[in-house]
């Protein structure tokens, strides 16, 4: 599919972290469709509004986006691709404003946690939680507060022509966010890939255990497992897997196979092509209609 044939749903506004990933995925010139929450997200992709969601699923400093899993796990989408995007935060003010007038931080509440050194040095400054990075910054220039700051990236600054206080202000550079891509149709994955699965556990001795020997035993390496309480049963657990390898493959083939002997629920989510490290790319100011 070509980059005009695709239509990308992400959370957030114009010069969010998402429509940065979407880009270095698909390419600058991809449509991009915003959503301000991300079961509407899912929702654009199910209804065929958008071909595509691109999801922020993990972080290196934050760890997993817990309502992002349980969305995986709800809803019927296959994942297709994903990205590991490099977050460089900035300090983003109105024109004219200097940082002796700051008296509040707007962003996401992770965006604040990431940024703690920065905004413990500006002893007058308080830190405010937003729902969104980017919309932090379209609602400051709406308000024209000179008072005020917001943490987001280069490109919300450029996109709503306000001025970078500081960049690069994340506590650590190594901070990137892992984004799935997903889509109502699976695919084929290319090799090297990786393989995403979600199950749950029959509730007896050593089911766990037996289910990753299975791995072990076929000699596949296991990326990432991450556990989501399930509501209703106290104390029960879905479990999310990364493994490397594709479900076409024989080894994971077995490995799944055994699994599914003692998992009450099993889907798997996608075999797609594993993600590089990436910095996004920043591209001009859009023409908004």
């Amino acid at each position: 599919m070509s980059s005009n044939e695709t239509l990308v749903a992400f959370q957030g506004d114009y010069g969010a972290y998402s429509e940065m990933a979407a880009r270095s995925y698909f390419g600058e010139a991809v449509n991009v469709l915003p959503r301000p929450n991300f079961h509407e997200l899912f929702e654009a992709v199910e209804s065929g509004q958008a071909t595509h969601g691109m999801v922020p699923i993990e972080n290196t400093l934050m760890g997993g986006i817990l309502d992002n899993y349980d969305l995986l796990l709800e809803r019927t989408l296959n994942i297709v691709g994903e990205t590991k995007l490099r977050i460089v935060h900035n300090l983003i003010v109105n024109p004219g404003v200097t940082i002796d007038d700051v008296r509040e931080i707007h962003s996401q509440t992770p965006a604040l946690a990431q940024c703690t050194q920065l905004i413990k040095s500006l002893t007058k400054a308080t830190a405010v939680p937003t729902n969104d990075t980017a919309g932090s910054v379209r609602d400051l220039k709406a308000s024209g507060a000179r008072d005020v700051a917001a943490i987001a990236s280069k490109q919300a600054a450029i996109d709503y022509e306000l001025k970078i206080l500081k960049e690069g202000i994340e506590d650590n550079h190594q901070n990137y966010t892992r984004f799935v891509v997903v889509s109502k149709t699976a695919l084929e994955a290319e090799a090297p890939s990786k393989t995403s699965i979600i199950f749950s556990l029959k509730n007896e001795p050593g089911s766990l255990y037996r289910s990753m020997g299975a791995f072990a035993e076929s000699g596949i390496n296991l990326q990432k497992i991450e556990s989501r309480p399930i509501a209703g049963k106290p104390f029960e657990y879905t479990f999310y897997l990364d493994f490397e390898g594709s479900r076409q493959d024989h080894d994971c083939l077995a490995a799944l196979d055994e699994l599914a002997r003692h998992a009450a629920t099993l889907r798997i989510l996608g075999s797609y092509k594993q993600g590089d490290l990436v910095n996004g790319t920043v591209r001009p100011k859009l023409e908004k209609s």
